[in-house]
Parts: structure tokens; sequence; C-alpha cells
């Protein structure tokens, strides 16, 4: 009998009839890196920032954050019901993601339009995935990146409108 902590995860074959399963889930894995980075900094904006836009882009931050960590959890998942690991290390998620960090500390006008700009980089990625799925015989994902970029879309729109003055 093995012992329990001695299991190493692994990846395995499916019989599900989802095509290139290995190009779906490094797609999912790039939208899951994105993912993880832009939580990370919309929860570091939403700490930070200070202003007239204080309140209204910290609950927007707040919501938006939430969100975001719960897909990363349903990414992973999908990438793993393909039947492949799911990034195991900060380096591969920082190595995936296209998402950056701002130089500097940024003023609230700045944190909003980073946000915006990297909701709509994810939102175009995620377009991507969903031609990448095409003909592949996989609506889960599909549904799940067209689920993803709704957010995303709908994410950058609130923000550019909190922008308006």
């Amino acid at each position: 009998m093995k012992d329990a902590t001695t299991v190493v995860p692994s990846e395995a074959e499916l019989s599900t009839g989802v095509r290139d399963t290995q190009g779906i889930a490094a797609g999912l894995a790039d939208i899951l890196a994105d993912t993880y980075r832009l939580t990370f900094k919309t929860h570091a904006y939403h700490w930070n920032v200070e202003g007239p836009l204080f309140y209204s882009l910290h609950k927007l931050t707040e919501a938006q954050y939430e969100n975001m960590f719960a897909a990363a959890d349903q990414l992973a998942e999908r990438i793993r019901a393909l039947g492949h690991l799911a990034p195991l290390s900060m380096a591969d998620i920082v190595a995936r993601s296209q998402i950056s960090d701002l130089p500097g500390v940024p003023s609230a006008g700045e944190m909003i339009a980073d946000l915006v700009s990297d909701h709509e980089r994810v939102a175009h990625r995620l377009h991507a995935l969903v031609q990448l799925v095409e003909g592949r015989r996989d609506p889960v994902t599909e549904d799940l990146a067209t689920e993803r970029s709704a957010f995303h879309e709908q994410a950058a729109w609130m923000l550019r409108a909190m922008a308006k003055s």
C-alpha cells in the first residue's frame, strides 16, 4: 500500500471527445496566469487607492478581485478536467502572464487606466481562446471563456465610466 503523501500529480488521458487538450490547457493556463496577476494588482490597488474616488474604487475593485479569485479556481479545475496539470509555480504564472506592473506608486486615475487596459488585454486573450477551441469539440471551455470575457469587458467598462469627469 502506498503512503498517501507520496502521490505525485500527473496528467491523464481523456476519452471525452475533446481534441487537442494540450493546446486548450495551455491557453487556459495563460488565462489563469493573467487572472492571478490581475487579481493581485486589483487587490493592491484596492488597498492603496486614495482621494475622492476612494470609496467607489475600493468597493468596485473588491467585487472584481473576489470574482477573479473564484474564476482562477474554475480555470485551474478546467485544466485538470482536460487531463493536464495547472501551473505549479509563481514563476510559471509570471512567465505566462501578459499583465505587468506600473512603475512607482500610481494615482487613482493611473490605477483605473491600468486596470482598464489589463481587463481589455485579458478579454482579448479569452476571445483568442474561444477561436482556438472552435472545432475541437470543447463547448465547456468555450462557455467558460465566453463567460470570463464578458466579466472582463464589463469590468473595463465600469472602470472607464468611473474615470469620466
